[in-house]
């Protein structure tokens, strides 16, 4: 019989019921006692008419209670959408709009976003609210139908669900070009896969303690949460306020006693700015874990020389995919503070294409565009075939429904080694000054100078010859007090001039998306913003050399 996530629940609590399996603050919550409110919270839910295939939405802060709300949806055959509890209203209603939720569940924290949602009576007509704190919370439009008082009054015991292996168990919804956010379904097989895999090859067991940093509604939480609670370990949450507080994240790594730290790179970055790890540091912890960017080397280095007892490995995949599809655990400390990190070789049920413009296979060493199949592949965007059918297309060397391939939208290259390198957005090859140019080989230059503790490269569009402007964004190294142009002196030494960028914009922290990503979209709106009043003092003669010759326009450089 196929599994499913909420199997994993129940099997722990039979096997471990006094076992802990979250830790929040001062709180911890057992497989038992987990079993038995996710239990009593599902036939609620069952009981208000809830039918296979019906969306709950999490609109509770990052706390076991969301977990709890999460796993109940499951087991009464539902959907759950985590929501950004961050979000403005205007976003989160169009979420709402978009997946029309039977219920939402909330919390005090966000019980004012609630209310303006709920003004518009003709969108959230359908929907009921509840809550799992003692004391009901309300607005002026609208009032939970249930506290945690009466969850716990229902039967603890296992409930009957119906839902398959096939069925979405949430859909995730991530930023759309249009402004219109676009949810990405994910189902259960598609997250046992992945999940059966990690826990094998990271050789996790009920004596790790896991961290929980991502948010909820980012697919990284998916193998925080439910890759614990399938080898039974503790899941340690950590709390969102620590994110800006990099000595006390430190702090919480060293007393959790954590085994394993799953991240965004920028996080990790922000740590070694700020030389929060020590030197023999995290004496628990075995291994070190990033995806969703590049991890500069520079700081994968500051981290292997201070944890030479612990393990590092890169992790790639969208969400599209679920979770990761690639993996490499760097083998040793990095000689260079250029090396180049692979993304790895595909997980075990993926498949990593790297294609040209016709489908077909590039040779080792050259540039194409990377494309996932395999287990992890999600079925789609919800409710959007037009979006699904431009992205996820047949594999033209496998024919079938089964052998769909996702184009992620990154190019990469297969190294000489069989590896799989990941060279950057697609749109972040441009054309400036008749030359292409990958953003990512500048950012590497620049991290490899290690002047800066933060940095992104983005282009603009402009109407000057260039036809894109570069531009850095930076955080400046309180220790080392550089110029720009002492930087692009360096920087010189080590890319082309038409590379150096041209605009410069120092800041005290780059700007992050809900996810913990430097956000690039803000960043070229800012340039753009700036553009017109900042060129003339900051470019110089040096940084408008003479086009490049026609040549060049057609080489791949």
């Amino acid at each position: 019989m196929p599994r499913m996530i909420q199997n994993w629940v129940t099997e722990q609590a039979d096997a471990r019921p006094d076992a802990t399996a979250i830790h929040w603050k001062d709180e911890q919550l057992t497989f038992g006692c987990l079993e038995a409110l996710t239990n009593q919270l599902a036939r609620i839910f069952k009981d208000s008419g809830c039918r296979r295939g019906d969306r709950i939405a999490i609109g509770t802060p990052k706390s076991p209670e969301a977990v709890v709300g999460m796993i109940a949806a499951l087991k009464a055959n539902c959907v759950y959408v985590p929501l950004d509890t961050q979000s403005p209203v205007s976003r989160l209603r169009k979420i709402i709009e978009s997946c029309r939720p039977v219920w939402l569940l909330g919390a005090d924290a966000s019980a004012k976003q609630i209310d303006e949602l709920f003004a518009d009576q003709e969108l959230t007509r359908p929907i009921r609210v509840g809550c799992l704190e003692q004391n009901e919370i309300s607005g002026e439009n609208f009032r939970a139908k249930f506290s945690s008082d009466d969850v716990v009054s229902f039967p603890a015991g296992p409930v009957r669900y119906e839902n398959i292996a096939k069925d979405p168990a949430h859909i995730l919804f991530t930023s759309g070009s249009t402004g219109t956010p676009k949810g990405v379904v994910i189902t259960h097989e598609n997250v046992v896969s992945f999940v059966e895999w990690a826990v094998r090859y990271l050789d996790l067991n009920s004596t790790d303690r896991v961290s929980g940093h991502a948010p909820l509604h980012f697919d990284l939480s998916t193998y925080d949460l439910f890759g614990s609670i399938a080898a039974g370990a503790q899941l340690h949450l950590v709390p969102p306020e620590l994110n800006l507080l990099p000595h006390k994240l430190a702090e919480f790594i060293r007393n959790s006693e954590l085994t394993q730290w799953f991240s965004v790179p920028s996080i990790l970055n922000y740590l070694a700015s700020f030389e929060a790890v020590e030197f023999g540091d995290f004496p628990s912890l075995k291994r070190v874990m990033w995806c969703g960017e590049v991890f500069p080397t520079p700081s994968l280095i500051y981290w292997m020389q201070r944890l030479p007892h612990a393990e590092f490995t890169n992790l790639y995949g969208p969400t599209e995919a679920t979770i990761a599809s690639s993996y490499y655990t760097v083998p040793s400390c990095p000689d260079r503070l250029t090396d180049e990190i692979p993304i790895g070789c595909a997980c075990d049920g993926e498949e990593l294409l790297v294609l040209d413009e016709r489908l077909e296979t590039v040779p080792p060493g050259e540039t194409g565009d990377l494309y996932i199949g395999g287990a992890g592949l999600s079925p789609g965007y919800w409710r959007d075939p037009k979006r699904t059918d431009a992205v996820f297309v047949e594999n033209p060397q496998q024919h079938g429904a089964a052998n769909r391939i996702y184009k992620t939208g990154d190019l990469a290259r297969i190294g000489d080694d069989g590896l799989v390198y990941f060279l950057g957005r697609a749109d972040s090859q441009i054309k400036s000054r008749g030359y292409r140019i990958e953003l990512g080989e500048i950012e590497t230059a620049l991290n490899g100078l290690q002047t800066l503790d933060e940095l992104a490269v983005v282009a603009i569009d402009t109407d000057r010859f260039e036809g894109k402007l570069i531009c850095c964004a930076y955080v400046p190294s309180p220790e080392d007090e550089v110029s720009v142009l002492q930087i692009k002196q360096e920087l010189r030494k080590e890319i082309p001039g038409y590379m150096v960028p041209v605009l410069w914009s120092s800041f005290s922290q780059l700007p992050k998306n809900a996810n913990g990503k430097i956000d690039r979209p803000q960043l070229r709106q800012l340039f753009e913003q700036q553009q017109n009043s900042t060129f003339p003092t900051v470019a110089s003669k040096d940084d408008v050399p003479q086009a490049a010759p026609q040549i060049a326009a057609t080489s791949r450089l």
